[in-house]
């Protein structure tokens, strides 16, 4: 008998980096994220496939259950030994869905580019967690780290505030609804940012970010309940100016879009994946102009 599981994908759009340290984040579920499908098989082992939204396979491999339940550590990364220390993890937390099985065939399916960052990992993560019947905060803190704003979206199907208090998530259900919506853009920067990597340098950065979070928290409120654009677009850049003091970094609309007419977001790590941009006028050509082919219009992207 199948079972399938399913996560929404995530946009972070207040917070990033300083969720880390306690700050409150607005965070966004997306209509795009990630399927997985169990079936029962044998051999004590699991054959896994991975597929892309386009259908290609960009992941396949046998995983035996004594990989699983071993504890030695690998020597070199892997997509494969990544994939394995996150079910060793589950399999800490729940052993009975390996010690009470034959074996399982196993895939799972992008409804998103995996080249866009829009979760794959918090959407498998989170769908592993369904599977074994587990805490996905807790296998997320345990396997890949992170703040977990993107495993409290892949489980929410509307705007959240996320916070971290003394270690543990907070997750708030919220109403972002802005009436100008059809002025919120979605552009991809042609670049998957690795989260570890982004994570590992603000550490190198950070020093006192008390004052830091105070100011971002406000400006996540500011953003959360502006009621015209021009309030939303006012927050947004005081917020991408203070990112860009903390994190001791040119803002992405310096670096790459000096010239645009309107204000442009950092959505997560900043250098990659996707930005947000406001504008009175359909930006697309002017992206376009720029080498930036992937633009989605608010409605496209957001749940």
């Amino acid at each position: 008998m199948k079972k399938t599981f399913y996560s929404n994908g995530k946009l972070l759009i207040t917070g990033e980096y300083l969720v880390l340290d306690g700050a409150k984040a607005l965070a966004l579920p997306t209509k795009f994220g990630q399927n997985l499908i169990i079936e029962e098989n044998n051999n004590q082992e699991i054959k896994w496939k991975s597929f892309d939204a386009d259908g290609s396979v960009w992941f396949e491999e046998t995983i035996l259950f004594s990989e699983i339940i071993s504890n030695v550590p690998f020597e070199k990364e892997s997509v494969k030994n990544t994939l394995i220390t996150i079910l060793r993890q589950a399999y800490e937390m729940n052993p009975n869905v390996i010690s009470n099985s034959e074996g399982y065939i196993v895939s799972t399916q992008l409804t998103f580019p995996k080249k866009w960052g829009l979760g794959t990992s918090s959407t498998l993560i989170n769908n592993i967690a369904q599977w074994f019947n587990i805490d996905a905060f807790t296998l997320l803190k345990n396997s890949f780290g992170g703040s977990g704003y993107d495993i409290a979206c892949a489980q929410n199907n509307s705007s959240i505030l996320y916070h971290l208090e003394q270690g543990k998530p907070i997750v708030e259900e919220t109403n972002f609804n802005p009436t100008f919506t059809e002025n919120i853009f979605f552009v991809y920067l042609n670049q998957k940012q690795n989260s570890k990597s982004a994570i590992a340098s603000y550490k190198e950065k950070r020093n006192d970010l008390e004052a830091s979070k105070k100011i971002i928290n406000q400006l996540t409120q500011s953003i959360l309940n502006a009621k015209d654009e021009n309030t939303f677009a006012e927050a947004l850049e005081k917020h991408e100016k203070e990112m860009s003091s903390v994190l001791q970094t040119k803002t992405v609309k310096e670096s790459l879009f000096p010239d645009f007419d309107g204000t442009i977001k950092s959505l997560g790590a900043w250098g990659g994946d996707f930005i947000m941009a406001v504008s009175k006028e359909n930006p697309r050509a002017y992206f376009q102009s720029k080498g930036y082919k992937t633009i989605l219009e608010y409605g496209d992207m957001i749940l």
